[in-house]
């Protein structure tokens, strides 16, 4: 085993108490080597810089992965305390080029490194008593409280990997070399590459939930794809190999790349990959705390649109197709290969898991079968954009885990690389990374007559998600008016003053952009981002696809313009953002409005809620809450329920009471009404609900 990082724990097995010892040493591995990563930083300072700048800084990284654990826990209702609710708001969302993310440096007060180590230190304990204390039954199933705490663990694995990348990226005066992550020490001249011959297969991907390890929810269903016979490179490409592209022009010459990639080459200004350095007309290479000699038989690590730009070039220069692989054909040269998943493949057999070295090594170094770095050393970029397999599903802990990826922006990346570990450098993973963005990731190449990954026409599928564009965006049924339209029109007559407003609770974001037809400015938050990147798509691409659902598996295609809606002059004053009601960030603040479209009896702690939203508010601002009142166990504790339940007295407890009560202090009652809607199911199946609306203004 690698000194460093564990292997996975199975998920199944018989004896409990066992079980829990396992999951325990892997959290604690886990923790311990992601600090670990961070001790490359040079001093404190360098927490507060930013390796790239659409990104966060590094403190950000350093408290991520733990408020992690809390706010998944949280969220399930495993436990009912946070850590520190600041933090578990300011940590909370990462960053990847979405419209909803949040890199303005005045949104974040951060605080100080040693005030994040002792929050380390307290999410520590709280996991580490929870492994041993929380229910178990063996294999660990996808509903249980313990598949949360590994889905914690394995989040923590991926950061490892990413925020050792972003180290690279990091000036080399800013970090420093440590022992435990020592550099290949031999490197030679480059291999000739050649083509090896991979045989027809018929492939099957995805992995059922009987699996005994961990998965994330895009690795669960079914693919089939019969793969032609095709040829593969014997090595990654290496170095040395690149070196001729870069020599010969290839970032000159426009014509060997796409749109995307001469976009990239513009913003950029790249000359030579990012972890090359040019010094005296020679070139260096950049390794995770050193600048080294240019080590020529190690891969090169370059993002997918060199990768093509190369494929490109080499096809040119060779008179054949040359091209990334797809997924389908990655898998067939790791059948061909021989390879086995884990726990039976032993990490000793190839450059993963940090049990070789803290860097790439020679591409001729590990073979499997006569193929070189099949798995690890550098990840290698394939053709194939993530998508869900025939039966995806969400998982409820972490919804927005895959779902804003499956764009046919994000490209699959294949095989693992030094640094990873886990559910990483597992058979079935699946990660994908937008095109331009440098990972430790390199490529190899295929002639192959197989069909490529063709851009697709893609319709919002996610079934909740399209029934509530329907719900939003389409007809109107039974003569009851568009509820967002609806709101709107509530919040703007009673609204005192009308700079910004807070859609909260905004779902597809349509109330969000009817604000902004009288309000200067108008923020849609919501906890799900699958729901928030579809008033944002609205706003960037001018037009929402979804698909609504008429019988049994049968559905009709639906496409609505910004243009049909009216808003084309409207998306400069509006925003969407991911956020948690009960714990927003510090920055949404000083609204003239707030609505909270049927939230309340959603939030797993309401009175929070309703104990901290005045101080979101400007003088004389208003608060609207809508609501069908429908409280259930699955989103809200019970004892924390506002109203619907008969108190020890046996008084029956009624949810605008509640809002009274608890309102009164700080809020005049301006306003209640009954606000229908229908939501459709199907063309003969609909839901006709009746939601209370009170209109709040702070005294």
């Amino acid at each position: 085993m690698s000194n460093l990082s564990m292997y996975p724990v199975p998920i199944d097995g018989n004896d409990i108490q066992k079980k829990r010892q396992e999951i325990k040493e892997y959290f604690n591995n886990t923790f311990t080597l992601y600090e670990k990563v961070f001790e490359l930083l040079k001093t404190d300072d360098v927490f507060y810089k930013k390796s790239e700048l659409t990104r966060h800084p590094m403190i950000f990284y350093f408290g991520h992965t733990a408020t992690f654990f809390v706010n998944k826990l949280i969220n399930m209702k495993i436990i009912k305390e946070r850590v520190d609710a600041s933090f578990e708001s300011i940590f909370a969302v990462g960053v990847d080029e979405m419209s909803w993310d949040d890199i303005d440096a005045k949104n974040y007060a951060w605080p100080s490194v040693d005030e994040v180590r002792e929050y380390r230190a307290k999410v520590r304990e709280m996991v580490n008593e929870l492994i041993m204390t929380l229910p178990l039954t063996l294999p660990v199933a996808q509903d249980s409280d313990m598949w949360v705490i590994i889905m914690g663990i394995e989040h923590e694995r991926i950061h490892v990997e990413t925020s050792l990348a972003l180290h690279r990226q990091m000036p080399i005066e800013f970090v420093k070399e440590i022992e435990a992550f020592n550099l290949c020490p031999h490197s030679s001249q480059a291999p000739t590459n050649e083509m090896l011959n991979i045989k027809t297969a018929h492939i099957e991907l995805g992995k059922s939930k009987e699996h005994h390890l961990y998965g994330w929810d895009n690795e669960y269903g079914t693919y089939a794809e019969d793969v032609k016979e095709f040829k593969t490179s014997k090595y990654l490409v290496s170095n040395g190999e690149f070196m001729e592209f870069v020599k010969d022009g290839g970032y000159i010459n426009e014509d060997l790349w796409d749109e995307e990639g001469i976009d990239f080459l513009k913003s950029s200004r790249a000359i030579h990959p990012s972890f090359w350095i040019l010094e005296d007309a020679e070139y260096k290479y950049r390794a995770l705390s050193a600048i080294i000699d240019m080590p020529l038989d190690w891969p090169v690590d370059v993002n997918a649109l060199e990768a093509e730009a190369f494929c490109r070039y080499k096809s040119q220069k060779d008179g054949v197709t040359y091209s990334l692989p797809s997924e389908a054909e990655h898998r067939a040269i790791y059948n061909q290969s021989r390879l086995q998943d884990l726990p039976n493949f032993h990490e000793s057999r190839a450059n993963l898991n940090f049990y070789h070295y803290a860097s790439a090594c020679p591409v001729n170094e590990f073979s499997f079968n006569g193929i070189y770095d099949v798995v690890g050393n550098v990840w290698q970029w394939s053709r194939t954009p993530i998508r869900g397999f025939e039966g995806f599903e969400i998982h409820p802990a972490y919804d927005d885990f895959s779902v804003p990826t499956f764009d046919d922006k994000h490209s699959l990346i294949l095989g693992s690389s030094w640094a990873s570990s886990g559910n990483l450098i597992m058979k079935h993973s699946r990660y994908a990374f937008r095109k331009h963005f440098p990972q430790n990731a390199g490529f190899r190449y295929v002639i192959s007559q197989n069909i490529s990954d063709e851009e697709i026409d893609i319709y919002e599928s996610d079934e909740l998600v399209s029934q509530y564009c329907e719900f939003q965006y389409g007809d109107t049924h039974f003569g009851v008016e568009n509820f967002a339209i609806e709101c709107a029109k509530i919040a703007s007559k009673f609204a005192i003053k009308k700079g910004k407003a807070l859609d909260l609770g905004c779902a597809t974001g349509r109330a969000t952009y009817e604000l902004a037809k009288d309000f200067d400015e108008v923020e849609g938050i919501d906890f799900s981002v699958r729901f928030v990147q579809v008033g944002a798509k609205l706003k960037e691409v001018g037009e929402i696809k979804f698909r609504s659902s008429e019988e049994g598996s049968l559905f009709s295609n639906k496409c609505v313009s910004i243009e049909e809606l009216g808003y084309e002059n409207l998306t400069d004053k509006v925003s969407f953002w991911q956020g948690d009601a009960c714990n927003l960030k510090p920055n949404f603040n000083s609204y003239d409005l707030v609505i909270a479209t049927n939230l309340i009896d959603r939030l797993y702690n309401p009175r929070l809620f309703l104990d901290t939203i005045d101080e979101r508010l400007n003088d004389d601002g208003v608060l609207i809450i809508t609501s069908p009142y429908t409280w259930q166990e699955s989103s809200t504790a019970k004892e924390l329920w506002l109203g619907g339940y008969v108190d020890t007295n046996g008084v029956e407890v009624k949810t605008l009471d509640s809002l009274k009560a608890v309102l009164d202090k700080k809020f005049e009652l301006l306003h209640v009404q009954d606000l229908d809607f229908v939501i459709k199911e199907t063309a003969r199946k609909y839901q006709h609900t009746i939601s209370q609306v009170s209109v709040w203004k702070k005294k």
